[in-house]
């Protein structure tokens, strides 16, 4: 997957300094090195953002107007589980047979494994993954295509040892505290369900009341809303749906079929507790419509963006990077919205009782 065709899948994160293009070379001295050199043990390193074999990382490739693109490249010899097993058994039988024995020790079975391994691992061919990555030299901003724990976890180390610092991930409490100054864990945990005798969640759930709340503004606002410089844009929601909440019984509840956000069972899930952890989100600017689905993490998953009018390579990549970037705006933008209404006592009091009554009218 790369940022320059088809949908996007990403997580954001600040960058602790400001950049500029001449982070370039600091990129191609961290090249992946030659497929060639490949053996057993995994190779890594950035490649541009052009394919997984194009080691040359240059101005003229990799930056487009404001944008950096690159790709954080593995490459390893990977044996097929399958494949591995089918050896395994194969050599355990002639083990056994030259052994003249029934069964075969752990140590004996761990020692064929480890020869099969030693003689299958130079036949496979690569396998290759890649995170992709942008960086947003206007918007001191990380985009990049790590959405697991473990993706998260390799990039931040190597962007480091790369451009000398670690990018700090966006989530709905970092932004919180660098758009709007408010600690999360200054705020009280929130219950939406009217019922009273339901305790409300021991830690905030902020990324979740927010989703929460946007389904509850969108319904009643209308979903119209303006960008800082005055842009308008409108959004929707639609499913599948998940709901969570820790405690007892279901912890997560998905809702996939019909028009699951106007369903009973949507408006019982919120009665018992839940809140929206992930929701199909469409957003439209004039005639450009937008579409992904957006978790309470602040993930953005499966991006659809507007068909764009650039040909040439870096055109398209500054053309879809734009887009992006007015999709996680807006975004934020409704965040800022939320944080405002959230972090005023006497209105988020007024608010809390206006989703009360919302949400009996939906479970019933």
């Amino acid at each position: 997957m790369s940022f320059d065709s088809g949908t996007v899948s990403f997580r954001l994160f600040y960058l602790q300094q400001a950049y500029t293009s001449s982070v370039v070379e600091d990129f191609a001295r961290r090249a992946a090195p030659p497929i060639d050199t490949l053996d057993r043990d995994p190779i890594s390193g950035w490649v541009s953002g052009r394919h997984l074999f194009d080691r040359e990382i240059t101005d003229e490739k990799c930056v487009a107007g404001p944008y950096l693109h690159v790709q954080l490249m593995k490459a390893e010899n990977k044996i097929p589980p399958a494949l591995l097993r089918a050896y395994q058994k194969q050599e355990e039988d002639i083990e056994r047979k030259a052994r003249d024995v029934e069964v075969l020790s752990r140590k004996a079975r761990a020692e064929v494994k480890a020869r099969v391994t030693a003689m299958l691992q130079p036949k496979m061919p690569p396998t290759l993954s890649s995170i992709p990555v942008v960086m947003d030299f206007r918007n001191d901003l990380l985009i990049a295509g790590a959405l697991s724990d473990k993706q998260i976890d390799t990039l931040g180390p190597v962007f480091k040892e790369t451009a000398g610092t670690f990018p700090i991930l966006l989530t709905p409490e970092t932004a919180a505290i660098r758009r709007k100054q408010i600690n999360a864990k200054d705020l009280l945990p929130v219950m939406f369900s009217p019922d009273e005798t339901i305790d409300p969640p021991v830690e905030g759930t902020l990324g979740m009341d927010f989703l929460t709340w946007l389904w509850f503004a969108w319904e009643k606002d209308g979903g119209v809303y303006h960008l800082p410089d005055g842009r308008e844009f409108g959004i929707m929601l639609e499913g599948p749906v998940t709901f969570f909440r820790e405690g007892q019984g279901a912890h997560e509840v998905a809702l996939r079929n019909g028009v699951p956000l106007n369903s009973r069972e949507a408006g019982t899930a919120l009665s018992c507790g839940k809140k929206l952890k992930r929701v199909k989100v469409v957003m439209a600017q004039g005639d450009s419509v937008f579409s992904a689905t957006m978790d309470a993490d602040f993930a953005v998953r499966g991006l659809k963006l507007p068909k764009g009018e650039q040909d040439d390579e870096a055109g398209k990549l500054e053309e879809r990077m734009m887009m992006v970037e007015f999709f996680w705006s807006a975004w934020l933008t409704l965040f800022d919205r939320f944080l405002d209404l959230r972090s005023d006592p006497r209105h988020w009091q007024k608010t809390l009782a206006k989703m009360h009554a919302w949400i009996a009218s939906l479970a019933t």
